[in-house]
């Protein structure tokens, strides 16, 4: 962790906008930030990240934490007030695993607590392994569980908001515990929903159906009920595929699909092709 602002690299001064929850009371917490970078040079590209710098003294000593998240809207036009970008920030805590006690994520609370008019230090953005094509005619599937949506809210925006002329299929699969927990796609906050009446966007929400079911073991069975027009997509060669969550999304992913193809070295080898040919893109965290 850095020890000194120096340490941090370039930063930029921003402050909180907006905060609001947008899961229901009795949920895990995730709320929508929108930041305000002071400083209108600042840029970005959908599925870019940066850093929220968290002032310390934290433990272990260190002066300051850093935690990325990913961008969770397009690109806009730089204002004389700066430039905006949302967030989506799931409040965590963590065991520790000697003593059995539960520690508040630094960055995530530090967020969620933050207020309107609350001043914030980012670093970034930072380069990302997704990557939109510029052929408005390509299919993109996309597959996230938790706040990992955040880059496919901000590819919606781009391509149904910004171009307006994509043509091409776009498929998101969506994994959450309960319909509480999908962001942007309960009854409180329909974000997603304002893409549903486009005619080559569909949303595939995979709930879990039995208790202490994960994220990722409810989108396992929502993909095996859509798998085969998974691989359709996957085998069109116009077809790019995004994975963003939890580490074990790669592996639902593999699995459903080598079930559905028949084999795990069918799979490998049609994942290692749309690998070599640059359509396939994760980012995966812990």
């Amino acid at each position: 962790m850095p020890e000194t602002m120096a340490d941090l690299g370039p930063t930029t001064q921003a402050f909180i906008k907006t905060s609001r929850r947008i899961t229901p009371e009795h949920a895990e917490e995730v709320r929508h930030l929108t930041v305000q970078v002071v400083d209108p040079a600042f840029q970005f590209i959908e599925g870019q990240s940066i850093g929220v710098v968290v002032p310390g003294p934290h433990p272990f000593g260190n002066a300051y934490h850093v935690r990325r998240y990913s961008i969770a809207n397009a690109r806009n036009i730089p204002l004389a007030t700066g430039v905006e970008i949302d967030l989506l920030v799931r409040r965590c805590f963590y065991i520790d695993e000697v003593s059995g006690e539960r520690y508040p994520g630094i960055a995530s609370n530090y967020l969620c607590d933050a207020n309107p008019g609350d001043a914030l230090t980012i670093s970034g953005p930072y380069l990302s392994p997704f990557k939109m094509p510029l052929d408005p005619s390509a299919n993109l599937l996309m597959i996230g569980t938790g706040t990992g949506i955040a880059p496919f809210r901000a590819f919606a925006q781009l391509i149904y908001e910004r171009r307006g002329d994509w043509n091409g299929q776009v498929r998101l699969f969506y994994g959450g515990r309960s319909g509480l927990d999908l962001m942007y796609t309960n009854d409180e906050t329909t974000d997603l929903a304002n893409y549903y009446d486009e005619k080559t966007f569909k949303a595939f929400r995979a709930l879990g159906t039995r208790p202490l079911m994960t994220s990722s073991q409810a989108l396992e069975q929502g993909l095996e009920g859509h798998a085969e027009e998974a691989l359709r997509l996957i085998k069109d060669v116009n077809t790019y595929v995004f994975l963003s969550g939890l580490d074990k999304i790669a592996q639902v992913f593999d699995r459903v699909m080598a079930k559905q193809v028949g084999s795990v070295d069918a799979w490998t080898e049609i994942k290692q092709r749309m690998i070599e040919d640059g359509r396939w893109s994760e980012l995966i965290y812990g």
